[in-house]
């Protein structure tokens, strides 16, 4: 990364940092564009430069969230099923306290000010389409059917679907306080449990056919 990329991402990150702070002190909807600029020391046109929308600043990793479900299945063994890579990488996600699970105590902020805020958990529901549209491109792409069948959409409907579910647990069982170790427990099981049943219903969608 060359000194301008550097900077640029730097100032990114503080501009992120910064919304984050104020959006947890003072809730989403209280917060202006014009506030974050103000405490992260630029103009409110440098945020726009780097965020578009207000939204932008929160969900600030959106483009690899949106892209992650789609990026598994493409990187999959080749003797593994869609179903089976999502599985592995919700599974290790939890093992790991990987941050987009969500399954820290620190979380518990983020998905309170979501909660709070009708505007985020629209952008939460638009992500969630983006990421199904993505993995259903992924799975149209590998399997060499045309855009009128209806069939990679409907797999990653049910796949993504249930990938969503699990997220959504975690994000409810935070905002209530469990302790996390408990949540990821009961979590776990429910993923080995529901993906053993996508497995028996779309066994023959292995590879995409």
């Amino acid at each position: 990364m060359g000194l301008r990329e550097l900077k640029k991402q730097q100032t990114r990150e503080l501009l992120a940092d910064t919304a984050m702070g104020l959006f947890a002190e003072h809730g989403f909807e209280r917060v202006t564009v014009a506030e974050v600029a103000r405490a992260a020391g630029v103009s409110p046109n440098t945020v726009f430069n780097y965020f578009p929308t207000k939204e932008d600043l929160f969900f600030d990793r959106q483009d690899a969230v949106v892209g992650h479900l789609a990026e598994v299945v493409r990187r999959r063994p080749a003797d593994s099923s869609a179903v089976d890579a999502v599985r592995a990488d919700l599974l290790a996600g939890l093992a790991d306290g990987e941050p987009t699970i969500g399954l820290t105590p620190r979380m518990a902020t983020f998905w309170r000010i979501i909660a709070d805020s009708p505007a985020l958990r629209a952008r939460l529901l638009e992500l969630g389409e983006r990421s199904e549209a993505a993995l259903a491109a992924a799975l149209a792409e590998e399997s060499g059917t045309g855009p009128a069948d209806p069939l990679p959409r409907v797999v990653a409907g049910a796949v993504a679907g249930a990938h969503r579910a699990v997220l959504g647990e975690i994000r409810r069982a935070m905002v209530a306080g469990e302790p996390a170790e408990e949540v990821r427990e009961r979590v776990r099981t429910a993923v080995e449990r529901a993906f053993d049943l996508l497995t028996s219903g779309l066994a023959g969608y292995r590879s995409g056919q």
